[in-house]
């Protein structure tokens, strides 16, 4: 019975991510609970091997529906239509990328003061794009060149 009760908890906790690091390599496989304080994230890829991974080295951890996307797909850029709650943002990467979408919960940074390392490693942010393969995407805080609130 306890078998039982521990593969339930692994299913439920599990995530389908990919992480993205900062020179471009990925990493497909699950994770487990990721927190805005985590300075290390765990993975364990597609051939179940574990990799511990420093914050530092990633751009973001994707939560992803699929491994694969669609790479002809055009993300929608707008938030006409959309219901979704929390803080608006426009995020540009380092490496030129960007995205919209809400910050879950609280917003990171106050007026004056840009995400750093102290407090938190980054935010969660869940894209604009309903349709998008990208569930939401941890966002690591040193893979940001620009970040804008939106009304």
């Amino acid at each position: 019975m306890v078998y039982g009760r521990m593969i339930q908890r692994t299913a439920m906790e599990r995530k389908k991510a990919i992480l993205r690091f900062l020179d471009g390599r990925l990493i497909k496989g699950f994770v487990d609970n990721v927190s805005q304080s985590d300075k290390v994230v765990s993975i364990e890829d597609e051939s179940s091997r574990r990799h511990n991974v420093d914050m530092k080295e990633l751009k973001g951890i994707f939560f992803v529906k699929t491994f694969g996307g669609d790479k002809r797909r055009k993300e929608k850029k707008a938030f006409r239509g959309t219901r979704q709650t929390g803080q608006r943002v426009f995020v540009r990467f380092k490496d030129g990328e960007s995205m919209i979408g809400h910050i879950e919960g609280d917003i990171p940074w106050r007026k004056g003061f840009f995400l750093g390392p102290k407090k938190s490693t980054g935010f969660f942010l869940k894209p604009v794009d309903s349709e998008s393969n990208n569930i939401k995407i941890f966002v690591v805080a040193t893979s940001i060149d620009d970040m804008t609130t939106i009304g």
